[in-house]
């Protein structure tokens, strides 16, 4: 009966932990290109309030991933239409690279159009600072729901470590894209990828750019669906969210958007309000007193 949950005994090899020195030694060269050059893309607390979120976003990690092994593991054994033609094979790894990015660009757009979502991930774009530290500024709760939109994927026939493995290369993928150092890349590789420009764009919070940009590796998803926006030199990114929290308390930080959600929910008038502003886009309220970024994007086009 429980057949099914002897895989997870296998020792995962989290490509992310072997990464760790890697991310420390990048952060450590573009701390001192940033000093030699004088740039003041650093800024040392906040810095640390990103290191203390990542590290804290391990410990919850492991909880979820054992969770989402056991789901993953559940559903290739008893379902998993396709594990002959999936299962580690060469067309399996080249399907589930586009698979898995495209079920990355659904969780993260999905996580800044739908409010509870959003005070889940709303952390990591909480800096007002964009630099490699940016990157390791994880949230610790968006992990509870983010292996939910996977699940399809061993459902199809793709082994659960062949899975997870894959959603770690693409996270480590997303590190890189967070510099100023870079500014733009080849026309091809910029239709193509996301980039540093295009990731720039998804953590800004000018209203052009609100909620764009949602791609992990492959920029094709944004350009698909009608999220893209280029970076603008006529207008430089300015980095945070449109209600900066001003603290580098890495508890309010992870926490801060559930209180003004749990605020809103208390005064809204009626079950359907309440269900409404955690649903809804963040911004929607039932007295217009706040917009979405979708509504501010309609006045500044008007």
């Amino acid at each position: 009966m429980w057949e099914f949950l002897k895989p997870i005994l296998v020792d995962f090899k989290n490509p992310i932990i072997f990464a760790i020195p890697f991310f420390l030694l990048l952060i450590g060269i573009e701390v001192y290109l940033n000093y030699k050059e004088r740039k003041g893309y650093y800024i040392f607390k906040d810095s640390m309030a990103s290191i203390s979120m990542g590290i804290g976003s391990i410990f919850s990690d492991i909880i979820s991933k054992s969770l989402a092994f056991v789901a993953f593991t559940w559903l290739f054994t008893t379902y998993g239409f396709f594990k002959e033609e999936l299962s580690w094979t060469v067309l399996g790894w080249v399907l589930l690279f586009f698979l898995d990015d495209f079920t990355f660009y659904w969780h993260h757009r999905l996580s800044h159009e739908v409010r509870i979502l959003w005070a889940a991930h709303v952390n990591h774009h909480s800096s007002e600072t964009y630099n490699l530290s940016t990157a390791l500024r994880q949230s610790w709760t968006e992990i509870f729901y983010k292996y939910i939109f996977f699940l399809w994927l061993p459902f199809l026939g793709f082994p659960p470590l062949m899975v997870l493995t894959q959603i770690s290369i693409n996270l480590l993928f997303q590190f890189w894209v967070h510099t100023k150092f870079i500014k733009k890349f080849p026309t091809i590789i910029e239709l193509i990828l996301n980039t540093p420009s295009h990731h720039r764009v998804h953590h800004a919070s000018n209203v052009r750019y609100l909620d764009r940009n949602h791609a992990g590796t492959l920029i094709i998803w944004d350009r698909l669906f009608g999220t893209f926006a280029e970076e603008k030199d006529e207008e430089p990114v300015v980095y945070g969210i449109t209600t900066n929290i001003h603290t580098y308390n890495p508890l309010v930080i992870a926490t801060h958007e559930f209180k003004s959600l749990f605020r809103d929910l208390r005064r809204a008038p009626g079950i359907g309000n309440k269900l409404k502003y955690i649903f809804l886009p963040p911004g929607w309220s039932h007295d217009g007193s706040t917009q979405t970024a979708r509504k501010m994007r309609q006045n500044l086009k008007k």
